[in-house]
C-alpha cells in the first residue's frame, strides 16, 4: 500500500531509525488488533502499514503528548479501521474475503481496546505478587488446573495452593481498590 502524503524531509539516519524502531515495537500487537476487528490479514497489514508511515510523518505528536506511543498508534489503527469498513459499506464490499456483501457489519466484532486495558492494569497487578502466589493464580485461573493438579506440578500440599490463593487474590482486591480510589481522587 502506498502512503498519499509524501515525506515532508529526506529519510534521514534519525526518521529511518524512528521508523525501524515503531516497526519493531509495535507491528505485531498493531496486526494482531487490526486483523481481530477485522477478520482479514491483507487489509489488516496495509492499515498497518498505513498507522506506521503516519507514526513517522508525524514524529514530534508521538512524544510531545502525555499519552503513550503506543496508545496513539492503536487510535490511529482503529480510526484507519474504521474508515476502511465505513468505506466498504458504502461500496456495498465486505472488507474482508471471508465475509460478502453489506451484512458483516453484524459479524465484526467490536473494538477491544477495554480488554486490552483490562489485561495491562491485571499484568500490573500480578507484578506485585510473589512469584509463588502468582505461580498458583497463573496455574489454576489462566491454565484453568485444579488445586490438586497444581499442587502436583509445583510440589506442594493441596493445602499450600488454597492458602496462596486466598492471599494472592486478597492481596490484588486490595491493590485493586486502591488504585480505583487514587483514580477517583485524581479525576
Amino acid at each position: 500500500m502506498t502512503c498519499a502524503l509524501a515525506p515532508a524531509e529526506p529519510l534521514t539516519a534519525p526518521r529511518e531509525h524512528l521508523l525501524r524502531a515503531l516497526a519493531a515495537d509495535h507491528t505485531k500487537p498493531l496486526l494482531a488488533y487490526v486483523e481481530r476487528m477485522l477478520r482479514d490479514r491483507h487489509t489488516a497489514e496495509d492499515i498497518v502499514q498505513e498507522t506506521l508511515i503516519r507514526a513517522w510523518h508525524h514524529a514530534e505528536r508521538l512524544y510531545e503528548n502525555e499519552g503513550s506511543v503506543h496508545g496513539w498508534l492503536l487510535t490511529v489503527a482503529r480510526n484507519l479501521t474504521i474508515d476502511r469498513i465505513r468505506s466498504a459499506y458504502h461500496r456495498h464490499e465486505s472488507p474482508g474475503s471471508d465475509y460478502p456483501g453489506p451484512e458483516f457489519a453484524g459479524v465484526l466484532e467490536g473494538d477491544h481496546a477495554d480488554a486490552v486495558a483490562a489485561s495491562v492494569d491485571a499484568v500490573s497487578l500480578l507484578r506485585h505478587l510473589s512469584r509463588e502466589h502468582r505461580e498458583v493464580l497463573v496455574h489454576t485461573y489462566l491454565n484453568d488446573r485444579t488445586v490438586q493438579e497444581t499442587a502436583r506440578i509445583l510440589g506442594v500440599p493441596a493445602g499450600t495452593v488454597k492458602s496462596r490463593q486466598h492471599y494472592a487474590l486478597r492481596q490484588l482486591r486490595l491493590r485493586a481498590h486502591a488504585r480505583a480510589a487514587a483514580d477517583a481522587r485524581a479525576a
